[in-house]
């Protein structure tokens, strides 16, 4: 820490030599300024944000500090700090019908906030740096509903809550701007996908296996369009089933799947489903593929019966087959598949994705310089560092809106450096 401390001691005015941020919308000129008016601030070279990221898992809220100097971000802090049992509840009730939604809604929203707020704080102690440094945080927030046919998608996490008590400005609400444009609002990672590991002349494939999964195509010839979608589940209905059965919050390294085989009629009931045969763009979530879902095919089927094992081994066959059968439609000439995301760690799954993807080289990102954990963070870090430099965070070939946009309402920070 010696060099910081000699930092602290070379301190600039705020109000006139601030590192001012290219910003053709204009709509806010300097964030450092908004954050902590009338200050003095270190002299430091470094370009930090913080990204935010809960998925439709809910098992965690996931932070990441980055540093963004260079072309490529670089992480410099992270912690991952689990959804309290309490919240976790209140938000999976959430993404259904229910009663009292609107005022539940409202608690899970500032409870969200506050936990964002206080995993912020814990990040910045750990990597021993102060707020004023920060230009600002991405906060993705709780996916509670997202309904692409009406044009909304709705997230928790009271973005206003987050940069009062953390004093930074706070970057939200991502994915209905790319709505309002007639967008699917989703994914939005791909952007980020294609800056940070598109490579000329390889065909490649990112695949995000959280709550639901998806994929980004990547491809070598640099006048083809990046192009991306949610491919169905991939660890909801796997968790889901693995607590109703273990009362485990997931079945680590695909364990238990492990014991059973796939049961060929289930999953052919479960691919059955019309939305498996959608055309991209197209994105979904846990208002759709829940249990009830589960249990219908099962129904339909007659298969009520089936041993539990047996059910998952279907479902982890569920997630490799509609992940392996969207490359192979939409990138025929894929040569490597790299892998982020909670599934990553689900060694039964990785390997029945291998399985059926003999052909291409399959690695988690990890191997090209980001651990797999924290993808999804470093991209909200990455659209709140696009939102305050007036860019687009979209991209109209996945989403299928009608142009680029900027993506997220900026909230300002209030409070002075440390």
């Amino acid at each position: 820490m010696q060099g910081d401390s000699a930092a602290v001691n070379q301190t600039t005015d705020c109000d006139t030599k601030a590192f001012l941020l290219d910003n053709p919308y204009g709509f806010i000129e300097d964030l450092r300024l908004v954050n902590r008016p009338h200050q003095k601030i270190t002299k430091d070279d470094r370009e930090l944000y913080i990204g935010l990221m809960s998925g439709t898992s809910m098992d965690a809220l996931d932070a990441v500090l980055a540093d963004f100097r260079q072309d490529k971000p670089v992480v410099v802090g992270s912690v991952s700090e689990p959804l309290p049992s309490r919240l976790r509840t209140q938000l999976l009730s959430l993404c259904h019908p229910g009663d009292n939604e609107l005022e539940r809604l409202c608690r899970a929203d500032l409870e969200w906030a506050r936990l964002a707020a206080t995993v912020v704080k814990k990040l910045l102690n750990d990597s021993e740096t102060p707020a004023c440094l920060v230009r600002a945080i991405g906060s993705h927030g709780q996916t509670i509903r997202h309904l692409p046919a009406l044009g909304t998608s709705i997230q928790t996490g009271d973005p206003n809550l987050i940069a009062e008590q953390t004093g930074i400005a706070t970057v939200a609400d991502f994915r209905r701007r790319d709505m309002a444009a007639g967008g699917e609002g989703a994914p939005l990672a791909p952007a980020f996908h294609e800056a940070m590991f598109r490579q000329p002349s390889l065909s490649r494939v990112l695949v995000n296996i959280g709550g639901i999964a998806n994929i980004t195509v990547l491809p070598g010839a640099q006048e083809r369009p990046v192009t991306g979608f949610d491919t169905g589940p991939g660890n909801t209905l796997l968790d889901g089933w693995c607590f109703r059965h273990k009362r485990l919050p997931y079945d680590a390294g695909g364990n238990w799947a492990a014991t059973a085989t796939p049961d060929a009629a289930l999953l052919q009931a479960l691919l059955s489903d019309p939305f498996f045969a959608l055309s991209p763009p197209r994105s979904t979530g846990r208002e759709y593929f829940h249990l009830g879902w589960l249990d219908a095919a099962l129904a339909r089927i007659g298969k009520e019966g089936l041993a539990a094992a047996t059910v998952q081994a279907t479902l982890v066959e569920l997630t490799a087959c509609t992940l392996a059968q969207a490359i192979e439609t939409y990138a025929p000439d894929c040569q490597q598949v790299y892998l982020c995301g909670g599934g990553v760690f689900n060694h039964r799954l990785v390997a029945r994705i291998r399985a059926r993807l003999p052909g291409c080289h399959i690695a988690d990102t990890g191997a090209l310089g980001l651990d797999p954990r924290w993808v999804e963070a470093t991209a909200f870090a990455w659209l709140a560092r696009r939102a305050c430099l007036g860019q687009p965070g979209n991209l109209p070939a996945v989403t299928n809106a009608t142009g680029f946009r900027v993506l997220g309402g900026v909230y300002p920070g209030r409070h002075p450096c440390p």
